[in-house]
């Protein structure tokens, strides 16, 4: 692993630093393959607008200078990209400093493959999301502890993944994946009213559905509709489709997923070799 702060290498983060003491910034994950980071659009603008919302003011032109760093340790640059914008250090409190937020990249080496559907068993777990404020409603935060709890019970219970409800009793999202759902025949996603993270995926997804004429609903999924639910899959920018085959102790039908994952050329995500912000 390599790490970057505005496009020099470090190996250190100041005690002082506000996403340390208040998970004060943002991030996003994305595959990097052939020195192009997949959906990288998508993870633009999700950094904008979290650069925007939160007022972080950073440079996000550090981003390409670091991958260009990069390439002095690896002339081609594959595996996964861990992108945080921090506001940077600060004196005790919570207003916020005067200066610019640090950006920060993360490179995680790894051989890369071209994506396929996972197979996995999953369920409903027990803990459930509070509502996030108006301001910050699909942001990916730092503030990542509701996930950190959430991981720990799936884990407890042998899932890779599993869905998430929040306080209202309405399903929201994977512990770290946004989820499609079908029931009557038809998909649906959870409309992300209260809470939850707009992931690059979910976007890719419902844009390309658009683009096949393949029906989706964007609305609120209740928890009494759990019965009702045929299929299900959830994605993140790492995997456009784990497979759930068996929904707590109830058997689901595949065919749907593995029939959208091919309408809709999952296996294949554009790329973009230019990042200029």
């Amino acid at each position: 692993m390599l790490c970057f702060k505005n496009a020099q290498q470090v190996d250190q983060v100041n005690v002082l630093d506000r996403a340390f003491h208040y998970g004060d910034g943002c991030f996003t994950t994305a595959r990097i393959r052939d020195s192009e980071v997949e959906l990288w659009d998508r993870h633009l603008m999700r950094l904008q607008d979290s650069n925007m919302r939160l007022s972080l003011q950073a440079d996000l032109s550090y981003i390409e200078q670091t991958l260009e760093a990069l390439k002095q340790y690896e002339p081609v640059l594959n595996g996964t990209l861990k992108i945080i914008l921090s506001r940077g250090i600060g004196q005790r409190g919570y207003s916020l400093p005067e200066h610019a937020a640090d950006v920060w990249v993360f490179y995680y080496p790894q051989p890369i493959q071209n994506f396929q559907y996972q197979e996995i068993k999953s369920g409903i777990l027990q803990q459930a999301l509070g509502l996030t404020m108006p301001s910050l409603l699909g942001l990916k935060t730092l503030n990542r502890l509701e996930q950190v709890m959430l991981k720990q019970e799936a884990d407890q219970k042998g899932w890779i993944e599993a869905l998430v409800c929040d306080v209202q009793g309405l399903i929201v999202e994977g512990v770290s994946s946004n989820c499609f759902i079908r029931i009557n025949n038809t998909w649906i996603t959870p409309e992300l009213r209260y809470n939850g993270v707009m992931g690059v995926m979910r976007a890719e997804i419902l844009a390309r559905m658009q683009q096949h004429a393949v029906q989706c609903e964007v609305r609120e999924i209740g928890l009494d509709e759990l019965e009702q639910i045929q299929s299900l899959f959830f994605c993140n920018a790492l995997s456009p489709m784990k497979m759930v085959t068996q929904l707590e102790q109830r058997q689901l039908d595949c065919a749907p997923c593995i029939e959208l994952f091919n309408s809709l050329r999952l296996d294949q995500m554009p790329t973009y070799a230019s990042l200029q912000a």
